[in-house]
């Protein structure tokens, strides 16, 4: 007997037979749908089926809170919009910047607080740091010169934004951290050192910008700026005028100190943050950057 569909389902026959019924099955599993047809001359049938997915995995970030600020995006000189300046100053401000490193770590931030003329505290995000400008050194508070240099710095940074960039130290030995300081495209390091208020200073390896901040000291001194002018002064001589002609060594033309003999070094006199020419007999500019007496 050939083959059919019978009431329980499709029969198959026997090899003897020589009609077979043909049955084919095609399984497909679609989105979590099988689809099951039959060739017995019936309508597929549809049945569901449900799938599980699991969810994936929750991940925790922990934060850890560091001793240094997080860094920004690299930092570029953008002018104030309330004080632009003309185009031959902005490409001046742009020279004098290029030592400044691109690749280091870079914070921005609010001055909360002046300290000095190279010191200040920045609030970046809930935290507070104090910051030693890098290459400069301004007369302490109490020192002669140290207030003006002082009231110079809040003028320039005072409840501003300002973009820090680092050199190669994060900090000095007393935790601050070390940083070239902008307030939009001025540099504050540069500009303290250029009008007369601070004195390039290199603390190695933080030298990026020691070479224009000497360039800077050298302007000043020229210009009898700031500090300069009183240094004249306290060493007798107006800034107006040479010093009195006499036995005064060449190598300290702004003030007046004789040749050796005898071997003088900076307790024995009263000048402080002179000029000094090589071959500088009295060794007074120990660190070789033109000034003289620069230690109080």
């Amino acid at each position: 007997m050939a083959g059919g569909c019978k009431a329980g389902g499709c029969g198959v026959a026997t090899a003897a037979t020589p009609q077979r019924a043909r049955t084919s099955v095609l399984a497909a599993t679609v989105f979590g749908v099988a689809i099951a047809l039959q060739s017995c001359g019936r309508t597929p049938v549809l049945s569901s089926v449900t799938a599980t997915r699991e969810a994936p995995p929750t991940t925790t970030r922990t934060v850890r809170n560091t001793d240094t600020p997080s860094p920004t995006a690299r930092w570029t000189i953008t002018p104030s919009p309330s004080a632009r300046p003309s185009p031959s100053a902005m490409a001046e401000r742009m020279s004098v910047a290029a030592c400044v490193p691109t690749t280091t770590r870079t914070e921005a931030g609010q001055v909360a607080r002046v300290i000095d003329g190279d010191t200040i505290e920045v609030r970046i995000g809930s935290e507070t740091y104090r910051v030693r400008y890098i290459g400069m050194d301004t007369p302490e508070v109490g020192d002669p010169f140290g207030a003006e240099a002082t009231a110079r710095n809040r003028e320039l940074v005072e409840d501003q934004t300002v973009t820090m960039v680092k050199d190669v130290s994060e900090t000095d030995r007393y935790g601050r951290l070390l940083r070239y300081v902008f307030v939009g495209d001025m540099f504050v390091n540069y500009e303290l050192v250029v009008e007369g208020y601070a004195l390039a200073s290199t603390y190695p390896p933080d030298v990026a910008c020691a070479g224009t901040f000497v360039e800077a000291q050298r302007m000043a001194l020229a210009a009898g700026s700031g500090l300069w002018a009183a240094a004249e002064v306290s060493g007798g001589q107006d800034s107006a005028t040479p010093p009195p002609a006499g036995n005064c060594d060449p190598s300290y033309p702004t003030v007046c100190i004789p040749p050796p003999p005898p071997d003088l070094d900076c307790s024995q006199i009263p000048n402080r943050h002179f000029q000094v020419l090589p071959p500088d007999p009295h060794r007074f500019d120990g660190d070789h950057d033109g000034v003289g007496c620069e230690g109080g």
